[in-house]
């Protein structure tokens, strides 16, 4: 008989696995260069993402449950300069970082398929008061901050080349071609522009 909590946690490690997968899809077909590019005023990219999510994945699935990744990365103690995991250095190549995550991938789901979801681990990290930890929370801590980052990633590529999508095989968009999403776009900002207050034509004035 499937104990419910079997069913919970395979549907959760499937979920993590869709947002690992999707994060992996969207480095697809870019170059160095843009895969390294600062896209927003807090300089999101897209290898910083994924490096970011290797480092979360070794710690919540390692040193919490007493199993700590056997590799040593700098930028993933507790005493790494702030941001270092959210971008690539020019000694970090792609590939490199893509094949961590993936080792990563493969010690968080050992520990997820040994342990029950009710075992208990300690995040050095958080308040004593939202320690121990269980499994399950930790799954779901680490399944929901995956698929944050693969939102972003998501937006960051789109900034790239246009390129969205939930995965290779099922987009997940409206059908329609770019004259579609051109006039879809500008409806869009035609209805934003009614709520503009003079502040906003005061600065598109200057803009023009």
């Amino acid at each position: 008989m499937t104990h419910i909590s079997d069913v919970a946690k395979a549907e959760l490690h499937r979920y993590l696995q869709e947002g690992r997968d999707a994060m992996v899809w969207k480095l697809g077909g870019l170059s160095e260069y843009d895969l390294r590019r600062p896209l927003t005023t807090t300089g999101t990219n897209l290898l910083g993402l994924v490096k970011h999510l290797a480092g979360v994945e070794a710690a919540y699935f390692g040193a919490v449950f007493g199993r700590p990744f056997p590799e040593n990365h700098p930028w993933m103690a507790s005493d790494a300069p702030e941001n270092v995991d959210m971008w690539a250095t020019a000694e970090e190549s792609s590939e490199e970082l893509v094949a961590l995550y993936k080792r990563v991938w493969a010690h968080a789901d050992t520990t997820i398929s040994e342990l029950p979801m009710e075992a208990s681990g300690q995040v050095p990290w958080w308040r004593k008061a939202s320690n121990p930890v269980s499994l399950t929370r930790i799954l779901v801590h680490v399944t929901a901050e995956t698929l944050r980052h693969v939102g972003h990633a998501d937006i960051v590529r789109e900034l790239i080349d246009g390129s969205v999508g939930h995965r290779d095989d099922n987009d997940n968009m409206a059908e329609g071609n770019s004259a579609w999403w051109h006039s879809y776009r500008e409806n869009l900002e035609k209805v934003a522009s009614s709520f503009a207050g003079p502040e906003l034509a005061a600065r598109s004035s200057l803009e023009d």
